[in-house]
């Protein structure tokens, strides 16, 4: 026997888009709203994990604030949140010598703005880098700022568009120096959303696996499971917050989602938008060792650069103290990385911790246990954040085009204000498939 439900508009995702999406169809109509979700949680790319010996909570998805975004700063001030900053200080170094990192940034900036003009068609940012502003920077500014391609932006170089790199760099956003995250996480900022979908108008519905989605104009039918038993849901009109990872899958592979009729008016824009390759990790300490190595010069770092090539970012829960370490990796190594099975890398981890405060450090003697989460080896989602390809202005525009008033789309890969690939531009493109709702 299947479960069959009901709704005007169903919207397929409860992470950050599908609530803010939801919450703003409750607020401005009379629509009744079904949020399905694969999980057994709220949240999608955001995973708040909690530890009750620890005074700052674990982030395994999203956990900062970039720039003022002004979608998450405005939920914070809605929901009585607040933000945590601290400056990023950054160290650099191997066994146990490190010093205070020099930002190249800036001078990266300087450069892009000098020779953005010379763009007049858009290539891989790897040739842009190469080609073009290796005649202004130093090697070590043309390392950094692949690096940063591949561990900020959880791209490719040979991939991500120049042009959208250059945008995004030279913005500010993020660049001022000082980091910000929610106070608590940003689990509280969905579960705030969460609250206002209640009965009899809305209601989010986990543990359901979408396998189908047919439609034609003004009629959708979802089928999928639920804990496992089969279910259908109609409604008039859905929203799809699908990621992007998800959304590129073959419509026979297992575990996708299957579209009838398909939908083709997406495919060109697909295409040319990639799902990045993400490993993080979470270690937890019996004390926070770095701040007391050195004579407590390590002691408010908040960034980490390791030599060792698994894991070659690591940054702390600076200014709330706590004895923990988040390991990063990001882009093609992350790929690479994540062909490996867990216990190998939490070792790689902490190799790479040993080479940057050495063996004398005692980190494996302190080290307790980790959380881990590899984005790209997720079924729910097959990738973190996504990320323009060269020659692909205009993708986003078009993944995010309703298809006969009938199929909308939000998500962070269909931001069209600038802050794709964060929270803030999922939030923001789920009020804005809300409105185009309401509007149809």
């Amino acid at each position: 026997m299947s479960h069959q439900h009901t709704a005007d508009v169903v919207i397929v995702g409860a992470g950050a888009a599908g609530l803010a999406c939801a919450a703003q169809i409750i607020r401005r109509s009379a629509r009744r709203v079904l949020v399905l979700e694969a999980r057994d949680c709220i949240g999608g790319r955001c995973d708040t994990r909690f530890h009750p010996e620890l005074p700052a909570p674990m982030e395994l998805g999203a956990e900062f604030i970039h720039g003022a975004s002004r979608p998450v700063l405005s939920l914070l001030k809605k929901s009585g949140g607040t933000v945590v900053q601290a400056k990023q200080s950054r160290w650099t170094g191997a066994a146990g010598n490190l010093s205070p990192r020099a930002d190249l940034l800036p001078e990266i900036t300087r450069a892009m703005r000098k020779f953005a003009a010379t763009l007049k068609r858009d290539i891989p940012f790897e040739e842009f880098l190469v080609h073009t502003l290796g005649q202004a920077l130093p090697s070590a500014a043309i390392a950094q700022a692949r690096l940063r391609v591949q561990g900020y932006d959880a791209a490719d170089p040979l991939r991500i568009s120049a042009r959208e790199v250059v945008t995004e760099w030279t913005s500010g956003g993020g660049a001022d120096g000082v980091v910000s995250r929610p106070a608590g996480g940003y689990h509280a900022l969905l579960r705030f959303l969460a609250d206002q979908l209640t009965a009899p108008r809305a209601r989010v519905q986990l543990a359901t696996q979408v396998k189908t989605v047919t439609w034609r104009r003004g009629n959708v039918e979802i089928g999928g499971l639920v804990h496992g038993r089969p279910f259908r849901a109609n409604a008039r009109q859905a929203v799809i917050t699908l990621p992007v990872g998800v959304l590129k899958q073959p419509q026979r592979a297992a575990g996708a989602v299957r579209f009838m009729p398909a939908l083709a008016q997406k495919r060109a824009a697909l295409k040319h938008i990639d799902a990045g390759a993400v490993v993080k990790l979470v270690l937890r300490f019996r004390h926070a060792f770095w701040e007391t190595l050195g004579e407590g010069r390590y002691r408010d770092a908040a960034f980490l650069r390791s030599p060792h090539p698994a894991f070659a970012t690591f940054w702390t829960t600076f200014p709330l103290r706590a004895p923990l370490l988040v390991a990063w990796c990001g882009g093609p190594p992350a790929a690479r990385l994540s062909t490996q099975p867990a216990a190998t890398m939490i070792d790689l981890a902490l190799q790479s911790l040993e080479s940057l405060f050495g063996h004398h450090a005692g980190i494996r003697e302190q080290f307790l246990g980790c959380d881990l989460h590899d984005w790209l080896n997720d079924p729910y989602c097959l990738g973190a954040y996504s990320s323009l390809a060269a020659g692909g202005q205009g993708a986003r525009e078009q993944l995010a085009k309703p298809l006969r008033e009938t199929l909308f789309f939000a998500g962070e890969a269909t931001d069209l204000a600038g802050e794709s690939a964060t929270v803030g531009g999922a939030l923001r493109s789920g009020v804005r498939a809300a409105r185009e709702v309401i509007a149809s």
